[in-house]
Order: C-alpha cells, then structure tokens, then sequence
C-alpha cells in the first residue's frame, strides 16, 4: 500500500499555492493524499514567520499530528522553516525541517520518509533560493491561487520575508500563459495572481525582462478563465497603466488589495516603505475616477516602534477619510534580525491592542458603506461549494460576499444579481430570478 501524507498550510496565498504544487508532486511518486485527521503516515507542515503567533501555531500543528499519528513522519517547510531551521528541530516529535531553496526538493530528498535518529536540518543559506519554482492550487475547483512572483528586493525594517524567499524572481510571461491555459481545461472559473512583491514582476536572474502589464494584458486574452484577480500589490508598483487597463479589461476584476502598513509619513519613513501617504492617496481617487464601485483593501499595522498617539490618529483620520472597502488590521510584533526590532520608542502591548480594535471597528464601518454603496446595483456572482446551515457563499466582481439558499446547480456557477438593501443583520438583500440572496 503507498504511503498516506497530508498537508497543512500556515500564512498567505502563496503558501497556498507552493502546498498545492508540492501535494501534487507526492501524488505523481504515488503517495496517497488524505486529510490531517485520516492517520496519515507523513505530514507536511508549510509554515509561516510574519508573526509571532504565525510561530506558535507551528508548534501546535506539530503537537495535533503527533496527536493523530505517533509513529508518523513530520517535515516543516515554509518561511519559519528558513529563518529558524535549529529552533524547529528542536521541536519534540519534527523529523525534517527544509529551506527554501530545498522544499521544492522534497520529495527526492526525503524519499522514503523513515524516521531518523535525529532531526534532519535541510536549510541552506538564503541566497541559494535564487531559482523560481512553478506553482498553483488546484484545491477549489472555483478560483485557482497562480504564484507569478517570489522573493523580495526591498528592505522594509519590520518584514523578515527576504530573509525567508530571498530575492525578488518571476516565472516568464509564456510560461504563466501556458499554465492559465491548463488551468483553463479544469473546472477553474477564477484565477487569483500572487506573489510575495507581485508588483515587481518580471526580474529573471537579476535583470528586468518583462513587466507585470504585460503580464495582465497577456492574460487577459485567455479563453476559459471568466475572472483574473491581483492578490496585493505595492502602491509604488500600481502604476496608472495597471490602473486603465483593469478598467477596460474582459477579465479582471475591479478588485485591488493595496498595502498601505500607515497613514503617518514619519512611520512610513521608519518602515523604509518606498512611499508617502500622499501618493497612497492619489492611487485610491485614480481608482475610484475610472471604476466607482472599485473594492479597496489595505493592509495597515498598529504599534510599530515611534507610532504616538498622535501619530496613530494620523494614521485613523486618513483611512477614514480615504475612500476604501476594508482593512486587513496587523499588530506589530519584533521580529528577529530586522531593523525594527531594534528601535526605540516600543508601544506597550495594550496600546497595541487597543489601536488594533479601533482600526478593526473602522474596517466593519467602511465595509458596510461600500456595500451601501453599491445598492441598486447589478453584479455578478461567482458561487463556491461553501456550505453552512443550508446557506452558500459567492463573491461578485468587486469581491461583495454573498450568501444564497443552498442549490447544488448553483455551485460554481456566475449568475446575475441586483443588489437591493441592507437587511437588519448587516446583510445585502439582491434580487435575481430563480433565488433569493443575500450578501453579508
């Protein structure tokens, strides 16, 4: 009988789609792929170290598998993997930890998986991660996450992401095509771009070679895949050409989820970002002139090192003035070997906490006005296999969730709503001919 593995991923869309690809690579050797809990015989943890909590749910996955399978063969990989590969070995129950430049490689260097004596350290130093690997998820047969970028050339003294991907890389325009195409043949209706910096697509072996609007417009001339959506990108990268072309495009969708970390310049300059509030501003009313019902997300964090009181109402008062959708609400935490770490000026813990639910309750006040907004509208509905107490999800173009009666026919399917109402519960009433919907 073949050897049962099972995966589980920490962080971000592109672990996502690096877990897909690599689950796929087992399958091809002729592992079976179960789920964590069906006594696998090796489990592959892909990790994350944006946070400190991001660590200690490693920790915990490594002690459930344990749980569930005492004899089985455990391997962590992933951005924890790289930055502390001695830390994770010391982990009681963790057979292998593997780099960035060796998780790909996993396969061929653990084949056999037997557990050894003693933990097997595989993290060579960051900057033998110099080579793109392909990658995308094939594990929702609704949307698709397709890595187009990794790595990072920019210095941001709070992330330790370039120190866990190294180098900014990308896969080749041809390339990305040839896989949307494939991607085309399944059952995919949605395919969601990502990458660590997508933005700065287009750097092969050091030297720019193509340019991510390129990228887009080749993209959008795939038959097969009814919407393309950019997961995040930097408001320095999102150029007006991006901004014209998603305006005008058949496929991609009026959705941009934009960094923004603070409204505060002197923090923006301390974070080492590579811009000022006001040009953050200027990309959000580009936006917003050519496609009003535009969804805006952006990332922020509360309590980095210097951020007053007055400087985090600076950074309150320009989201709440800036015309946006949500916010993505991080806590800082210090992170070993950044700039960061070391300043002065800490924000006690409780502060912190404090400016994180102010910022929380801000998000929930914008969503619910860009849903507000967005009343008598018609909208399209891209529905998943996401079922609970007899009720599915969807999202429309402009990423508004919505909620339906459950109806198998439904499932994966795009249908045509009008938006009409906000119900008591905070949820958007929408009008279509065979079912009654809801967004929330």
């Amino acid at each position: 009988m073949s050897k049962k593995v099972a995966f589980y991923t920490l962080g971000c869309k592109l672990n996502f789609s690096e877990t897909s690809t690599i689950s796929r690579m087992f399958e091809q050797k002729g592992y079976a792929k179960v789920d964590f809990t069906q006594n696998p015989d090796i489990f592959i943890i892909n990790t994350c170290s944006v946070t400190e909590n991001a660590d200690k749910k490693c920790h915990k996955v490594v002690r459930e598998a344990r749980n569930i399978n005492p004899n089985a063969y455990v391997a962590i990989i992933g951005c924890y993997a790289q930055l502390k590969p001695k830390e994770i070995a010391e982990i009681p129950g963790v057979d292998a930890v593997l780099g960035a430049a060796e998780k790909f490689r996993l396969v061929e260097l653990l084949d056999g998986f037997v557990r050894p004596e003693q933990t097997q350290v595989m993290a060579s130093e960051i900057q033998a991660a110099n080579t793109f690997n392909t990658s995308y998820s094939i594990n929702d047969r609704t949307r698709t996450f397709l890595k187009v970028q990794d790595g990072c050339d920019y210095s941001c003294s709070f992330c330790t992401i370039p120190l866990a991907r190294g180098k900014s890389r990308s896969d080749s325009i041809s390339n990305i095509v040839k896989l949307a195409h494939e991607i085309a043949q399944t059952e995919v209706r949605e395919v969601v771009l990502t990458g660590v910096n997508t933005g700065d697509f287009g750097l092969q072996n050091g030297k720019r070679e193509e340019r991510f609007i390129d990228l887009i417009k080749a993209l959008d001339e795939v038959e097969g895949i009814d919407r393309f959506r950019i997961s995040s990108i930097e408001p320095n990268l999102l150029s007006n050409d991006i901004i014209e072309f998603v305006s005008q495009s058949k496929r991609f969708v009026p959705h941009f989820h934009i960094p923004l970390q603070s409204g505060s310049n002197k923090i923006l300059k301390l974070m080492r970002r590579r811009y000022q509030r006001e040009l953050y501003a200027d990309r959000v009313a580009f936006i917003k002139s050519l496609m009003p019902h535009t969804c805006i997300g952006v990332d922020v964090i509360v309590g980095f090192p210097g951020e007053t009181d007055e400087g985090f109402l600076e950074t309150y008062q320009f989201l709440n003035e800036l015309d946006i959708s949500y916010l993505h609400v991080f806590t800082y935490s210090e992170r070993e070997n950044t700039l960061a770490a070391e300043m002065s000026e800490s924000v006690p813990a409780k502060k912190r906490a404090e400016r994180s639910k102010m910022l929380h309750i801000l998000s929930d006040k914008k969503r619910r006005k860009f849903y507000e907004e967005n009343i008598g509208t018609t909208a399209t509905v891209l529905f998943e296999n996401d079922v609970e107490n007899n009720r599915m999800h969807g999202f429309t173009q402009n990423y508004i969730r919505v909620s339906a009666h459950y109806d198998p026919l439904l499932i994966n399917e795009l249908k045509t709503v009008k938006l009409t109402s906000i119900n008591e519960q905070g949820l958007v009433e929408v009008e279509e001919v065979e079912h009654e919907v809801f967004a929330h």
